[in-house]
């Protein structure tokens, strides 16, 4: 008679061999048997399944499949509103790619209101230029089937060399090709394009801040992606880290606002040539103070140790050692490779495997922590922004980069008087305020 014990497993032994693969043996598995009917009568060889000959995997990809959808309240920071003609447009002029669009948005004056321009309509004749960012899975596919739908957006080159071409110069750091002056609807654009895998590792990692640097500052999505926005919700609180560990306990909302638009900012290139505005981050950050409310209000009063009342302008935080060590570790890998490369050779610093909690305490309380952080962001946007520069000439050609040049020193001078003066005039006392920097 089996005793109790025994026969209370016996249900369970059942249920996890019916729930539960069989493991296969290392070496080879015989043939399946084949079916009764066919046992005398066929003379086929049933094919023996090896190491080396393997039974086919179904072909069902479950790669992200666990970010299929996300709850509708997650992320919804990132929905920022626009006005019911601007959305129909931005969603008009997406609408006519064939080629398949993951991800998209759309960003800049065109969309959201900067000071120095007359006027914030892409249709009037001194509009800005639309500006859109793609986010695709597989680039050469993708230009493949956009270069047969609109062949005059690329230049002759890029034509005739292919969309192989264009994906293998895309691919080069940061990692966008950008398609420019182009008209579609009634007025200019320029659209990027870029890979979901590259837009999210940037996101994450801050390796080039190109794209993640731009998604710091208002956008408006018209494609939305799952994984995307995941990662966006972690880059957006990556940079109110890295904003917190650069201020003082107390400062105003425009001073997080200008730090936080600043970060992309300094080290590119294109600002120390006549081709962007020296005011540009306060010319943002005046007109759009409160998408950027939206966008970072509800991630920073989240963090321990931050006090932000909705109703107030003035912002807190606990600036103990201890309270920026909880910052500090959770900063970008690439950020934070360099933040730590940086004390490497300090012999004050106590090394990180005799006590790690000590480490991270005494990076947090060095007061120069903020000029390290903000060195290693030149760091690493000086780089990529060059290389896209130079790459511009090649996705633009000759003939539209000149043009497009000078449309940018058109502007620079322009605004020169008006964007620079009233930045200066409302930027921070601080002299390490972002919005002062190149």
């Amino acid at each position: 008679m089996i005793s109790r014990t025994h026969a209370r497993r016996i249900p369970t032994l059942v249920a996890r061999s019916l729930s539960t693969e069989t493991a296969t043996s290392s070496g080879p598995q015989p043939p399946p048997p084949p079916p009764p009917s066919q046992t005398k009568h066929s003379t086929a060889k049933p094919l023996s399944r090896t190491r080396l000959n393997p039974a086919p995997r179904p072909a069902v990809s479950h790669r992200h499949q666990v970010l299929a959808s996300l709850p509708p309240s997650f992320g919804r920071n990132q929905f920022l509103p626009v006005a019911d003609s601007t959305r129909a447009l931005l969603e008009s002029i997406v609408a006519k790619f064939e080629a398949p669009i993951r991800y998209a948005f759309a960003y800049g004056s065109g969309v959201f209101e900067q000071d120095g321009y007359t006027t914030s309509n892409p249709a009037s004749k001194d509009g800005p230029m639309l500006d859109f960012l793609f986010a695709v899975t597989h680039a050469d596919h993708w230009h493949s089937i956009n270069m047969h739908q609109f062949p005059g957006h690329y230049p002759l080159g890029a034509r005739m060399l292919g969309s192989s071409f264009v994906a293998k110069v895309e691919d080069i750091p940061p990692g966008v090709w950008f398609n420019s002056m182009v008209q579609m609807n009634g007025v200019t654009i320029k659209y990027g394009v870029t890979t979901v895998d590259n837009l999210c590792s940037d996101l994450l990692n801050w390796k080039s801040l190109y794209l993640s640097g731009r998604m710091h500052k208002p956008i408006r999505i018209i494609k939305d992606d799952a994984r995307v926005r995941l990662t966006q919700q972690v880059n957006l609180t990556s940079a109110v880290r890295t904003a917190l560990l650069t201020l003082p306990e107390g400062f105003s909302e425009t001073e997080l606002f200008e730090r936080i638009a600043g970060f992309s900012y300094g080290g590119d290139v294109r600002m120390v040539l006549p081709a962007e505005n020296r005011g540009k981050v306060g010319n943002i950050v005046r007109k759009q103070a409160p998408q950027f409310k939206e966008l970072y209000h509800r991630l920073v009063v989240a963090l321990p140790g931050v006090h932000w009342p909705a109703h107030s302008s003035t912002i807190q935080q606990d600036t103990s050692p201890h309270a920026r060590a909880a910052h500090l570790r959770k900063l970008p890998s690439n950020l934070l490779k360099g933040v730590t490369g940086h004390y490497a050779s300090q012999s004050s610093i106590p090394p990180k495997e005799a006590d790690e909690a000590v480490y991270w305490t005494k990076l947090a309380g060095d007061p120069a922590l903020p000029t390290v952080i903000e060195k290693e962001l030149h760091r690493i946007v000086r780089y990529p922004s060059a290389i896209q520069t130079l790459k511009g000439l090649v996705s633009a050609g000759p003939v539209k980069s000149m043009r497009y040049s000078a449309e940018k020193v058109t502007k620079w001078w322009k605004g020169s008087g008006t964007g620079s003066g009233s930045s200066t005039g409302s930027s921070t006392s601080s002299s390490s305020s972002s919005s002062s920097k190149p």
